[in-house]
């Protein structure tokens, strides 16, 4: 990576102030950026980062107070929204806050990964076909622009969850509860197999077995 971006590590073993092991941390931070945009073409992909962590190292020695990963992560912004900006010809002084955000999107939209990978980051001009798809998509993605979201909803499941509910009732209600329905049970058995009048008796020596102390 030194000899790459023209810098040596010093006697200290430092690089514009920092440790190898911070630029090393800024290289992965890089990298991963580049690979959520779907960069997957490896000698684009490193010419890329190694293009970030030079203009971070300009940076470095003046911002003693940062650290190399977060003066690269700014750097590797500025150049992704300034080359949005020539893209899409908009002044990046005037440009919406979300040009950054809604030019990643467009990227993906227009499926530069897929059709026009090399022309990422390149100073134009560009084809054509690739500009017009990127103004396209841009606008597209633009403020109105929402992902649809699925909202989780409760499951219905019928008597089940009468059933499941009754064991958040008080202890005494889940009694009173299982009772009435096991005697409502009872009723319709006895209904279809005997007359009213055996019923009748059935429910009364079912109440008296449950409560003994109304007989006295």
């Amino acid at each position: 990576m030194e000899s790459a971006v023209n810098s040596q590590p010093n006697i200290a073993g430092e690089i514009a102030g920092r440790s190898l092991e911070e630029w090393n941390a800024a290289y992965v931070k890089v990298e991963n950026y580049f690979h959520a945009l779907r960069i997957r073409n490896k000698p684009l992909l490193g010419r890329l980062v190694l293009r970030v962590l030079e203009r971070a190292q300009l940076r470095a020695p003046a911002e003693s107070q940062r650290s190399a990963t977060e003066i690269a992560a700014e750097e590797m912004d500025r150049l992704v929204t300034g080359w949005f900006a020539e893209v899409l010809q908009l002044s990046p002084a005037n440009a919406d806050q979300m040009l950054s955000t809604r030019g990643r999107l467009a990227l993906l939209l227009a499926d530069m990964p897929g059709k026009w990978q090399e022309q990422f980051l390149r100073p134009g001009p560009w084809p054509e076909e690739f500009v017009e798809a990127m103004r396209e998509t841009f606008f597209r993605a633009g403020p109105d622009f929402q992902l649809s979201k699925m909202v989780p909803r409760p499951l219905d499941l019928g008597p089940l969850t009468t059933l499941s509910n009754l064991g958040k009732l008080p202890y005494v209600r889940m009694i009173s509860a299982w009772l009435l329905y096991g005697v409502a049970l009872v009723l319709i058995f006895w209904l279809t197999h005997h007359s009213l009048e055996d019923v009748l008796d059935e429910v009364k020596s079912l109440f008296g077995k449950i409560f003994p102390q109304a007989n006295h």
